[in-house]
């Protein structure tokens, strides 16, 4: 079984435009999510997808891998299920653009557990694992995911899902690591999104949303300190050593 790892490249942020060529040490942002990825052991190869060519000229610069796609995509695994339409893998990780500190542990996770289910119902996997504080928990933008006792998830929420009425609970954060099946892929391009996915912003809805399973992954620790901003840019700058 073949498994890639894809990390989308976006130009046109709203918040943070050309983030992927910002300087980290010299180098653009992608080329150190390119670096980690490339330690998953999981991993056959690692690409970079992208739509703008500003993006795949500094990859050739670099010698990155990189594939050419659409440019009407609204998410990274959109982007990704087109990459797939055109590789012969069987497992495809999204791998975010944004996160240079990428755990690779964390995606081996992810894929490992996914090229080792055998239920065909499970069409991707994700990560997750406990939120510790108040304040995550409570955090919109810290997404929230509820987990059956097969692993597989239940719902996702920006509110601090199980609510406490009978006492204490356990908050689980959902990370945007996610591995697929071809046909999951495919299935996220067929399928149009619906009320949940539309009002929580949650990509992994498209699936549960219609009846597919998502196989969710504890991974040990936060598998990346995402940048959103330049202020994370900057955060992320002082945590990492030059290459």
């Amino acid at each position: 079984m073949s498994t890639i790892g894809i990390i989308p490249c976006r130009y046109g942020a709203s918040r943070f435009p050309g983030k992927p060529l910002a300087d980290i040490h010299g180098k653009p942002m992608m080329w150190h999510v390119y670096q980690q990825a490339r330690k998953a052991k999981s991993l056959d190869g690692v690409l970079i997808a992208t739509d703008d060519e500003r993006i795949r000229k500094s990859c050739e610069i670099l010698d990155l891998p990189v594939m050419m796609t659409r440019s009407d995509h609204v998410s990274g695994t959109d982007r990704v299920a087109e990459c797939a339409t055109r590789l012969d893998n069987d497992i495809f990780v999204n791998i975010q653009g944004d996160e240079p500190m990428i755990d690779p542990e964390a995606v081996d996770a992810v894929a490992n557990a996914l090229a080792s289910c055998d239920d065909d119902r499970v069409v991707a996997s994700n990560a997750w694992n406990y939120i510790g504080g108040t304040s995550d928990a409570i955090d919109t933008n810290v997404v929230k995911v509820l987990v059956g006792s097969n692993a597989r998830a239940l719902a996702y929420s920006r509110l601090p899902v199980p609510y406490p009425k009978t006492g204490t609970v356990v908050h689980r954060r959902q990370f945007g690591l996610y591995a697929f099946r071809r046909k999951g892929l495919k299935l996220f391009s067929e399928l149009e999104p619906g009320e949940l996915e539309r009002a929580e912003g949650v990509e992994m809805y498209r699936f549960v949303e219609h009846g597919h399973d998502v196989l969710m992954v504890q991974v040990a620790d936060d598998p990346a300190v995402p940048v959103d901003t330049r202020a994370d840019l900057e955060r992320v700058r002082s945590l990492m050593k030059p290459a």
